[in-house]
């Protein structure tokens, strides 16, 4: 068996990302959630457009109001009213001042803006009650951004932030990675689909639609080949089918189910004859030890998941689910990420493997706890597995961490 820690590196030493010249295509902005930046954006406009008012108030000369006061207020005249949208006529002359709104260009001659709180108006005048900051304001032309530089970098998740940038740039299309494709499979002849009547013995293959679901929600095309039969024939054709080109062309084939010891030879035997090499056959972790990885001469990848239902989620959320998000293209983020929580009740395993016990998250007082819920902490029992959103992780050697003391915990997204 493999640490946990090792067969992380190996997996992650697997993933090549996508290409950025080959695995792209161009998509139009209202389709661009969810997807990942494959080139730069550049902008040919600055940020601001132009210089304009962060303020309702006055655009004024600062010379001419730099001593204002309550007592001795400055008298202006009003020469235009310049609201958002509006290309200002006028330049400011000395005792001049421009009404002017939220948004709007900074007429010319004008360098600060008075808000209108400390303003009185009296038809055509103002007076200035209290003296500005000289540059108060005002939004100078590219202080955000300067056109020509790079606006949104390369690799990644354009969320709704990133599409306001790129609408605002005026960026209607863009290059993104293609989505992944993922073949999901599940052996066992005890399977069924989730619309059939339960015989005596069979179970519903909950792990293909959970599995469709976390891959979905990775932004990848999940490709169901749903139950195949303890059938070495039927599954080589299903899995030759899911990484062939012309047929199915899957990046990664996710399978749950047969490659526990009993199994293990099958399968090998499958992978081998594919030209498949192995490189992880079981990893020193509870739940998840019967993983197995193995990689195709044309870089495509194989994971085999345990069948008991928590163990395939635990084991995707672990190895597979960093391993889709850097083969997508994102530049950072894609590892596994952890937190330090406090344990709400005692957290116990046999010391023996590194081990998973599921759970909640939960802020409380700015300081998350790591909450254990209710029912058997074992792989088949799936039904307390519901709303986990957090994996601690208690490492080989340990068999205790006492209540109210620091865990590490894996952040289920």
């Amino acid at each position: 068996m493999l640490p946990v820690n090792e067969a992380e590196a190996i997996i992650y030493s697997l993933v090549q990302p996508l290409d950025s010249q080959v695995d792209t295509e161009i998509i139009d902005l209202p389709a661009a959630s969810g997807r990942i930046l494959a080139k730069p954006i550049t902008s040919h406009l600055d940020f601001p457009h132009w210089d304009n008012s962060a303020m309702d108030g006055y655009a004024v000369r600062y010379e001419d109001v730099k001593n204002s006061n309550l007592e001795n207020p400055t008298v202006l005249q009003i020469i235009e009213e310049i609201p958002a949208g509006y290309q200002p006529k006028s330049v400011l002359q000395l005792g001049q001042a421009a009404r002017i709104f939220t948004g709007a260009i900074i007429p010319t001659g004008a360098d600060t803006i008075v808000m209108q709180e400390v303003t009185h108006r009296e038809e055509n005048r103002v007076l200035i009650k209290a003296a500005p900051k000289q540059g108060e304001f005002i939004r100078k032309k590219a202080s955000y951004y300067q056109a020509g530089d790079i606006l949104l970098p390369a690799g990644i998740v354009i969320n709704a932030p990133e599409i306001a940038v790129l609408a605002a740039a005026q960026c209607n299309q863009l290059c993104v990675y293609r989505k992944l494709k993922v073949a999901i499979l599940s052996t066992g002849d005890e399977l069924v689909t989730v619309d059939k009547t339960l015989q005596p013995g069979q179970i519903v293959d909950s792990n293909n639609y959970a599995l469709t679901a976390l891959v979905q929600h990775l932004g990848a095309e999940a490709i169901s080949y749903g139950i195949v039969p303890d059938n070495e024939e039927v599954l080589k054709a299903t899995i030759e089918q899911a990484i062939s080109k012309p047929l199915g062309g899957a990046d990664i084939v996710i399978s749950s189910g047969g490659v526990s010891v009993g199994e293990y030879d099958y399968v090998e035997k499958i992978l081998e004859s594919l030209d498949g090499k192995f490189h992880i056959r079981s990893v020193a972790m509870k739940p998840g030890k019967p993983l197995t990885v193995a990689a195709f001469p044309n870089s495509k990848l194989y994971f085999g998941l345990p069948g008991n239902p928590v163990s395939a989620l635990i084991t995707f959320w672990r190895f597979v689910q960093p391993a889709i998000k850097k083969l997508s293209g994102l530049a950072d983020s894609w590892q596994a990420a952890f937190i330090k929580a406090k344990a709400s009740s005692e957290l116990r395993s046999d010391g023996k493997r590194e081990t998973y016990i599921w759970g909640k998250l939960e802020l409380v007082d700015g300081e998350y706890e790591f909450v254990v819920p209710g029912g058997s902490q074992v792989s088949g029992n799936l039904i307390n597995l519901a709303q986990t959103n957090g994996l601690a992780v208690l490492p080989t050697g340990t068999k205790l961490i006492s209540q109210g003391k620091e865990v590490r915990v894996l952040i289920v997204r």
